[in-house]
């Protein structure tokens, strides 16, 4: 945020500092700012990348090393690769080293493989509603995270539950509250053909229409995507572990291989930043390269 306006970008491109005044202080005074990380998949191992570990390693250096200590950080889904206990355990240890005052996340379908969830929910579900969902406010900005990787058949669900929960959560709330929803599977029809969807989410999009700022951060597609419909901003993020294909040009949404020493310019994290009386939430995404 600089002179009033908001200015995105990815670190270290052509033309990042564009427009932003010489000196300029990009975070502001009393601002809220997080860090969001997805995909990290302990557990996996395979030619897409040997040691997952590793790069979610490199990438909690990188929240570490961002010169603001993040208000929090949200893991947006697939935590580990098949959601076994020893996973968790490596996975919950390894956040344990980020400097934050509080880390959140909502679970991937990688993270239920088995058991609708369980083994997640003893790890990360402690003070959350029904199968995990839950919402809390900070800085003004009211967040919800939401659960839509448990009752898959092709597309992402969320459930009446969870929807009569957003129903209720949001009811008392003033229409110009900002509202960030955090989801695992896009909340919008980003590509349906590969499951990139979530069935029901439009009955949760009907209830956030009257909000003056809404913006969805979701995972599962290991890229970065942004769709704006309205008032809601829709930001898919990229991974900590291996990349996906674009929508439609493989024939199916397996691990890529990219060139020898490239890997870690698919992977990375993404930082956002608001200040009270800004309509919109300033997003940064950083490679690990």
């Amino acid at each position: 945020m600089a002179s009033g306006e908001v200015i995105s970008h990815i670190a270290g491109s052509p033309g990042a500092n564009a427009g932003v005044p010489a000196g300029a202080d990009l975070a502001g005074s009393g601002a809220l700012r997080f860090v969001q990380v997805s995909e990290s998949h302990i557990g996996f191992r395979g030619p897409a990348n040997m040691d997952v570990a590793g790069s979610f390693t490199e990438a909690i250096n990188q929240v570490n090393s961002l010169g603001f200590r993040p208000d929090f950080v949200m893991h947006s889904g697939d935590l580990t690769h098949l959601s076994t206990a020893g996973q968790f355990d490596q996975v919950k240890q390894m956040m344990s080293k980020m400097k934050t005052d509080r880390v959140f996340t909502v679970p991937g379908e990688h993270d239920s493989i088995g058991d609708a969830g369980r083994a997640y929910r003893r790890t990360f579900g402690m003070g959350t509603l029904g199968d995990g969902w839950y919402s809390f406010d900070t800085h003004g900005v009211h967040f919800i995270a939401l659960v839509n990787t448990l009752s898959l058949e092709k597309l992402g669900h969320l459930g009446n539950d969870q929807i009569d929960f957003v129903r209720r959560d949001v009811a008392g709330l003033s229409s110009d509250t900002p509202i960030v929803v955090f989801s695992h599977i896009p909340l919008f029809a980003m590509y349906p053909q590969w499951g990139w969807s979530t069935d029901d989410a439009l009955k949760v999009i009907a209830l956030l229409r009257r909000f003056s700022s809404v913006t969805c951060l979701n995972g599962h597609v290991h890229q970065l995507f942004t769709k704006t419909e309205g008032n809601i901003t829709f930001h898919s993020a990229t991974t900590t572990a291996y990349p996906l294909p674009k929508p439609g040009r493989a024939p199916a949404p397996t691990p890529q291989v990219v060139p020898a020493r490239q890997l870690k310019e698919a992977l990375g994290i993404r930082s956002v930043g608001y200040r009270q009386g800004d309509r919109e939430l300033a997003i940064k995404d950083q490679r690990l390269a």
